[in-house]
């Protein structure tokens, strides 16, 4: 049996830059990840199975279309007699949330499928399976925060930075990427991310200079989405509350861990119907 942890992916600003002539759009986003995490086992076999559980297994739709397969797939047309076997993939991050869930789970299956063949973790035919599978699949196939451009190929080496504590909240919408894109309008333009700070103290101001583009098209979709950023720019110790990705999860920063657990009692308090959660982001 092998296990791989699928971290969210936490956007934590997003530039669009442009529309290209193949529809996609060039992006520059600052990524982190969580540490609530998707949990994915593998018992290497002959036969390939994806069992799903956790909170979030009936919103995942259907075996058949689950990224964890489409990520065995991507890498059998890549790699000769690639062993796969019974996967089980428990969901703990909600979907289609803005948090790179599904992403997640796919790079965690080329990290087990890589183990399981002796394939390492550098070959150039891994990261060419995860561009196949989608545009996040990337940048969660190493899991570690960095500067992602382009359409999600395009990743900065790994930065170095502190841990910061935060809440995460999703309103119980499920945002389809391509919905919120419709709504959107133009680029906003904006500074190119640099100089990131290295320590706790400096990270919210500088982030507070570089936003999330797809704030307004979601919440055209979502309006639900406005009332949650305004109530964790508004619970005691946020120091910055935004968007992540194309929605509907939003999430806060505070300078402690404590912090962030206060506010998220009061936002599960006043919002039984939220998914509210505290988090570490690194």
């Amino acid at each position: 049996m092998l296990t791989e942890q699928a971290p969210a992916k936490i956007n934590l600003t997003l530039r669009v830059l442009g529309r290209r002539a193949d529809g996609y759009h060039e992006l520059e986003s600052l990524v982190a990840f969580a540490d609530l995490a998707d949990t994915l086992t593998l018992r290497p076999g002959d036969s390939l199975a994806l069992d799903v559980a956790g909170p979030f297994a009936a919103a995942s739709g259907s075996v058949a279309g689950n990224l964890v397969l489409k990520a065995v797939a991507a890498l059998s047309q890549r790699v000769g007699g690639v062993m796969a076997g019974h996967f089980l993939l428990e969901k703990n991050i909600p979907v289609a949330a803005g948090i790179g869930g599904g992403s997640a789970d796919a790079a965690a299956a080329l990290r087990l499928l890589a183990r399981a063949n002796g394939i390492a973790l550098d070959d150039a035919r891994l990261m060419d399976a995860a561009r196949a599978v989608g545009a996040d699949v990337p940048v969660c196939l190493a899991s570690k925060p960095c500067i992602m451009r382009g359409v999600g190929e395009q990743l900065s080496p790994p930065l170095d930075w502190p841990r910061l504590a935060a809440v995460l909240v999703n309103p119980g919408v499920a945002l389809a990427t391509r919905d919120v894109f419709a709504k959107f309008a133009v680029p906003q333009g904006g500074a190119p991310i640099a100089d990131v700070p290295r320590t706790q103290q400096a990270m919210p101001a500088f982030l507070a200079q570089h936003g999330n583009d797809l704030t307004q098209a979601a919440v055209a979709c979502a309006p639900v989405i406005d009332d949650v950023l305004a109530q964790l720019r508004d619970v005691p110790g946020s120091l910055l509350a935004r968007m992540s990705g194309s929605g509907a999860t939003c999430f806060a920063l505070f300078a402690s861990r404590d912090e962030a657990a206060t506010a998220a009692s009061m936002l599960q308090a006043r919002h039984a119907d939220w998914w509210v959660t505290r988090t570490v982001l690194s």
